[in-house]
């Protein structure tokens, strides 16, 4: 067999295979182009929600700079307890959807499965704790508009700039967990279908780089908006 025929025949082989594996898109070589295309679309996608929450950040540190005084006395009308409980929750449901990763690489239907559900209730924890805060917030009329109070609180006024970054700062974060709660819901579906095998998981390992973005984002927040201004001062 000539080489031109040699290759022709590997090409034809290699196109067979690609054919017989439902995972691979027309469009790819193989798997590992794949997986590797999707990861780079990922971390760019990542890359682009980092600039969206470092504008509010950004704005954040900003009129703290300007406003002190009554950032401080707004931030300390914040529930600690509730942010901290909610804190715990999102470290737990990382580590639910770095097991989850872990499982499905190894081809372990069921217990990918029971992590992904373990990291659906969580996020449904920590969602509804938000809710009961922002309740709480609502209550108290903390929320900013015409009917805005702070007791306590120095220059009503710039306070409620506080809280308008703290309701779209929390708010853009817990659209982010409402986002997942529902891609979340489709991975189990598909898990229990036998959709991924220890060869092609790429979806879960994806969707476990958006949870853990989603999770380190609160761990910044947790502290810039609950803590920060409490050093000195009981916490709870």
């Amino acid at each position: 067999m000539s080489s031109h025929a040699a290759s022709s025949h590997t090409s034809a082989v290699v196109g067979h295979e690609a054919a017989h594996d439902p995972n691979l898109k027309h469009h790819f070589e193989n798997a590992d182009q794949q997986k590797e295309s999707a990861s780079i679309g990922m971390w760019v996608f990542l890359l682009t929600e980092l600039m969206f929450f470092g504008g509010l950040f950004l704005a954040y540190f900003v009129y703290r700079q300007w406003y002190p005084a009554a950032f401080i006395s707004a931030s300390n009308k914040t529930d600690v307890l509730i942010g901290a409980i909610n804190t715990t929750v999102l470290i737990c449901s990382s580590l639910t959807m770095a097991l989850a990763v872990h499982y499905a690489s190894l081809g372990k239907k069921q217990l990918l499965v029971f992590f992904l559900i373990a990291t659906l209730l969580l996020g449904g924890i920590f969602l509804g704790v938000k809710g009961y805060e922002y309740h709480d917030k609502w209550v108290h009329h903390e929320i900013p508009g015409e009917h805005f109070e702070c007791e306590g609180c120095q220059d009503a006024g710039h306070a409620q700039l506080f809280f308008s970054l703290y309701f779209g700062m929390t708010g853009l974060h817990a659209s982010h967990m409402i986002i997942g709660f529902g891609i979340l819901l489709v991975l189990i579906f598909q898990a229990n279908r036998g959709d991924f095998t220890a060869k092609w998981y790429t979806p879960v390992e994806m969707f476990g780089l958006y949870w853990h973005f989603v999770d380190i984002v609160w761990i910044f927040l947790f502290p810039l908006l609950y803590l920060i201004d409490r050093v000195g001062r009981p916490l709870l």
